[in-house]
């Protein structure tokens, strides 16, 4: 049984110039990630995967690049979900054929589904995998805010494990982790780690741990032993890395970071834009310099 508790990276994946997938970058960040960050697991296929600008053919060779080369180090969860029902099914067997220990999928976006319709999109994807399923909840992106009652509607399926909680909702975090507390929840902003430990997640996912992840272990361990102040004082060196990260831009940096530790970790995926400046460039060394050298 493999662990679901813990520090997981939201894998990154590198593309080259042209967009194809880098597989020899690719495979270097799920290294890095393992043999460096020491995380408990790899969150693919996510948003920090570039994942929804994709074709389904590429998603599947992402899953089975990061599968190959992770083996059975660590946790491994696909993240499936999509707009296309027959897309996300197609995913979610393809993954648990290569092995993954569990699904996850977004909460179907755009259009304005009732939760009924929500509620259908995930038994349906369990229901012909099989597998172990976890909620992506993003309202900021998605635009789907989920009641503590619809929550437990879902948990009603046996094979719904938990949720990745990405929202700064923290009444109803708390509500959650007291009303269900079999199930596992993962804090899903990297920014508010230590609030959300202390009310009680089991484990966090997070684009930042690809560089930062010895640190967010740091918030979480801390936080977990009611370590409070030495907590808040990484908690803030955290989120002064964060705050860099995003007014340069959140992949782009993170990216010309791993670049920076020698692993080639590529290009964005257009329509983002695909390419950091020199200045970008600039940033984010001044950002490794500070923040992640000897850390």
């Amino acid at each position: 049984m493999k662990n679901f508790k813990g520090i997981f990276s939201a894998l990154l994946v590198s593309f080259n110039e042209d967009g194809t997938i880098n597989e020899t970058g690719l495979r270097q960040i799920v290294r890095h990630n393992i043999d460096k960050m020491k995380v408990d697991g790899l969150y693919v296929g996510g948003s920090t995967g570039e994942n929804f600008m994709l074709s389904t053919a590429e998603k599947k060779e992402i899953f089975r690049i990061a599968k190959d080369e992770a083996k059975d180090d660590i946790t491994l969860i696909a993240q499936v979900g999509s707009v296309n029902l027959k897309e996300a099914v197609e995913l979610g067997q393809y993954a648990t054929s290569l092995g993954y220990d569990a699904l996850s999928a977004v909460t179907p976006f755009y259009y304005k589904f009732s939760f009924a319709e929500i509620k259908h999109y995930y038994n349906t994807i369990i229901a012909e995998t099989n597998a172990k399923m976890i909620i992506y909840s993003i309202p900021f992106l998605t635009g789907v805010n989920m009641s503590i009652d619809q929550f437990g509607e879902l948990f009603q399926n046996p094979n719904i494990i938990g949720v990745k909680f990405t929202a700064a909702d923290f009444f109803l975090l708390e509500r959650l982790r007291t009303a269900y507390p079999e199930k596992l929840i993962w804090a899903g902003f990297d920014e508010m780690l230590l609030p959300a430990v202390a009310v009680g997640v089991d484990g966090a996912i997070g684009s930042t741990f690809n560089v930062n992840g010895v640190r967010a272990r740091q918030i979480f361990e801390l936080t977990q032993a009611g370590k409070l102040a030495e907590a808040r004082k990484v908690q803030a060196v955290t989120n002064d890395l964060i705050s860099g990260i995003l007014d340069n831009g959140l992949y782009l940096t993170i990216k010309e970071i791993l670049k920076l530790e020698g692993v080639q970790a590529g290009y964005c995926r257009e329509p983002m834009t695909a390419k950091a400046t020199a200045e970008q460039q600039a940033k984010a060394k001044a950002l490794q310099e500070k923040f992640l050298v000897n850390s």
